[in-house]
């Protein structure tokens, strides 16, 4: 039990150290703008441009079958590694829009091999109890993607680049961690082959197909939700000019909330059931989309921030429990690859959103654009009530 401990430490500190590198861009974004003379809808594409990458990557690791025929951890390693490469180079001086937008591509590609990769080595050793696990993983996973906005809030003086800097090394660090700890766990089962047509083998299954959906729907609002937490923010100070945020913090508390929201999620399915807590946290963050624009209406700090923290913690809380359902409903020999093509397809599905609510945002900075968000979990809430009547 205290091994178990102990490598379920080691793929969540890993893991938090690792995925640091997925909004780096946006944590320095204002900088990036300033430095390389962007246009100042900027972030809506460097975000699209990491999922992007991801959504290549994760085809790619899916067709190839990477994480099912090859030791998982040295695929995180390798790929933590060229991560951290692709994310330092943006600090580049000679830099143009195409050059970092690339760079983001391609930190989004490796990416790939690290969060549906730490996902599959946590299922490898956690039959029993996955969905907490997947919790603790998930936690880590949001309070890596929020690191970088705290990062800018404590650099004080120091210049920018110490954001790209530090997410960089830490995601080394993170891979060299996996590496060095964690063996193959007890439960996996090596694809020997390339299997091609394994994409169209796992989704035969109803139950899979079902609970993908489920997933596919959160992530319509997830990562569009994150990306435009600063804009949110800004938005309201727009509203009432005498109202002061500091900005880099907040997004850090309503985008970092979401860690521990994952965790009593993994808790909460050990005694109620995974489908149950998943269905209440979507529906939670489905009517925080539908009246999101009362609370800009609102001229109270505490009220709006309240709002945006309690929008953090359930926009997430779904998120493991819809990866055991998958894991558990997927082909044993093929659990690395179902992970990572319903993953693949998640994030393909919230670049639509993100580009969406981007283009939305110029031509109105009303906050009723925030209820487009509620078009997936919407849909998903339908999904998961046939699937309980079935």
């Amino acid at each position: 039990m205290k091994k178990l401990n102990f490598i379920l430490i080691i793929i969540v500190v890993s893991q938090f150290l690792c995925t640091s590198l997925w909004f780096a861009g946006n944590g320095v974004i204002s900088d990036l703008i300033q430095v390389f003379n962007l246009d100042t809808n900027a972030l809506g594409h460097i975000t699209s441009s990491v999922q992007f990458g991801f959504i290549t990557g994760t085809l790619l690791f899916a067709l190839l079958s990477i994480a099912d025929r090859y030791s998982p951890s040295k695929v995180f390693f390798v790929c933590a590694i060229l991560g951290a490469l692709c994310n330092i180079g943006i600090i580049l001086k000679n830099n143009t829009f195409i050059s970092i937008i690339t760079l983001r591509f391609f930190t989004g590609f490796f990416l790939a091999g690290i969060y549906p990769v730490g996902m599959k080595i946590a299922s490898d050793y956690f039959e029993k109890g996955l969905g907490k696990s997947l919790g603790f993983l998930v936690g880590a996973l949001v309070l890596g993607t929020a690191f970088p906005h705290l990062l800018k809030n404590i650099k004080g003086t120091l210049p920018w680049e110490f954001v790209i800097y530090t997410t960089s090394v830490l995601a080394a660090l993170g891979g060299i961690l996996m590496l060095l700890l964690i063996p193959d766990g007890p439960y996996r089962k090596a694809s020997q082959k390339l299997q091609l047509s394994a994409i169209k083998t796992i989704f035969k299954k109803k139950d899979f197909r079902a609970f993908s959906f489920g997933y596919f729907a959160h992530m319509w609002e997830l990562y569009t939700f994150w990306a435009f937490v600063p804009v949110m923010i800004k938005m309201y100070q727009e509203n009432y000019p005498m109202t002061s945020f500091n900005t880099s913090l907040l997004c850090f508390l309503i985008i970092g909330i979401g860690g521990l929201s994952c965790i009593l999620a993994g808790f909460l399915a050990q005694r109620l059931s995974n489908k149950t807590i998943a269905f209440y946290a979507l529906l939670f963050s489905c009517i925080c989309c539908i009246i999101s624009p009362i609370f800009f209406a609102i001229n109270s700090q505490v009220l709006f921030v309240s709002f945006l923290l309690f929008w953090g913690i359930v926009v997430i809380a779904d998120s493991p429990l819809f990866s055991t359902l998958v894991a558990q409903n997927a082909p044993v020999e093929l659990k690395g690859t179902a992970l990572t093509i319903v993953t693949s397809i998640g994030f393909f599905i919230s670049i639509i959103s993100l580009q969406l609510i981007n283009q939305l945002q110029t031509i109105t900075n009303s906050s009723i654009i925030l209820t487009i968000l509620a078009i997936g979990p919407v849909l998903g809430l339908i999904a998961l009530k046939r699937k309980n009547k079935s």
